[in-house]
């Protein structure tokens, strides 16, 4: 195996070279060895650009650094690249292997902003292309006893949909957009800039249309150039039995129109449950206190018991029931919204005690405790 050549060597500087001479080193070297500014020696050109690179992965690093210099490229874990077998492997999108950085690409793309390319070439992508509409988002508020079994709703929201007049396109009618010349349709229109690392081509939304490829000369008098009106519209929401607090329920496809023939977007109601007085949940399970009477702790009793759809369950508590004792009625809490099982239904029993005893009650507790 080929011994690494030292990595200062590669670089061209000194090994007390500043950490500004080591960037500027490299960005020279990057911009001769680049690929694609090799086109008649592509193969050397891409081996030298791999060194160059590994090398300044290294040495940009104060932590890889100081281990470089104490150990060297094989030792004692080694700094041959970034968890890829100790290389860089070159591609038509960029440069695997820059931790920190991304592909070669992105650094393009933080220095100079917007779709960068090298070499008359551009990677930006036209945003003149279909667009999902935007999704909405409403609060719907509902009743314990509706979130346990259920409920179907109809409500009104405000949205943005196709203007009726124009159908959408904008103009008015009996007129139409024209292409626009500046970006003859593309949305975008290109510039090239010199830097050091050579002629430059960065693609930027075009200013005349705005990135939209179009002109309209005449718009829309009920949308002014929207496109689109904002209308109240009433939608059916189906709440499932079981929904939770702070749970969402999607309409798909009921949002706002998308542009340029995308989908429109989606319509999201958050489910807000209000509170009840007697129940309360926690997970499935349904939870609520039952009075009794002091007679009927001492003595058990048949109790009915109120459930939240509005039947009753009737259960027999034992003789000698504490206050605060818990029981469970299986499989009657809520239905898991994503499984086919139920919670249960607990209930806590709490004794009634009289406040004021007749003297013949009094007597009898006083013989029977």
């Amino acid at each position: 195996m080929a011994q690494k050549r030292d990595y200062y060597e590669v670089l061209g500087v000194a090994k007390t070279a500043t950490d500004e001479e080591i960037k500027k080193a490299y960005r020279k070297l990057a911009k001769k060895w680049h690929p694609d500014a090799n086109p008649d020696n592509k193969k050397e050109a891409e081996e030298k650009f791999k060194e160059v690179s590994e090398a300044y992965e290294t040495l940009s690093n104060p932590q890889k650094r100081k281990m470089y210099d104490q150990f060297g490229p094989d030792g004692p874990q080694g700094f041959g690249g970034a968890g890829n077998g100790g290389y860089y492997s070159y591609s038509t999108t960029g440069f695997d292997g820059f931790d920190g950085f991304g592909d070669f690409g992105d650094i393009f793309s933080t220095i100079f902003g917007g779709g960068t390319g090298f070499g008359g070439r551009t990677t930006a992508r036209t945003k003149n292309g279909p667009r999902k509409g935007r999704d909405l988002k409403y609060n719907i508020d509902v009743s314990f006893e509706e979130a346990y079994k259920g409920v179907k709703k109809e409500v009104t929201i405000s949205r943005e949909e196709e203007c009726h007049v124009c159908h959408g396109t904008k103009a008015k009618p009996g007129t139409k957009a024209t292409t626009c010349k500046m970006c003859n349709g593309t949305g975008t229109v290109k510039q090239t800039v010199s830097t050091i690392l050579g002629q430059m081509q960065t693609t930027k939304t075009c200013p005349t249309c705005g990135g939209e490829g179009t002109i309209i000369e005449e718009k829309c008098p009920e949308c002014k150039g929207k496109g689109r009106i904002k209308k109240a519209v009433k939608v059916t929401v189906n709440i499932p039995e079981g929904i939770n607090d702070g749970q969402a329920v999607v309409l798909r496809g009921e949002g706002e129109p998308g542009t340029k023939g995308g989908p429109k977007g989606d319509l999201y109601f958050v489910v807000m449950v209000r509170k009840d007085r007697v129940y309360t949940r926690q997970g499935d399970n349904v939870l609520c206190e039952v009075p009794i009477t002091y007679t009927q702790a001492t003595l058990g009793a048949e109790l009915e018991i109120p459930m939240v759809d509005g039947t009753v369950e009737k259960y027999k508590i034992p003789e000698g029931t504490q206050s605060g004792t818990k029981f469970t009625i299986k499989s009657k809490g809520f239905k898991a919204v994503n499984g086919n099982w139920r919670g249960d239904f607990i209930f806590t029993v709490t004794v009634q005690i009289p406040k004021k005893l007749t003297r013949r009650t009094k007597r009898f507790i006083n013989e029977t405790c």
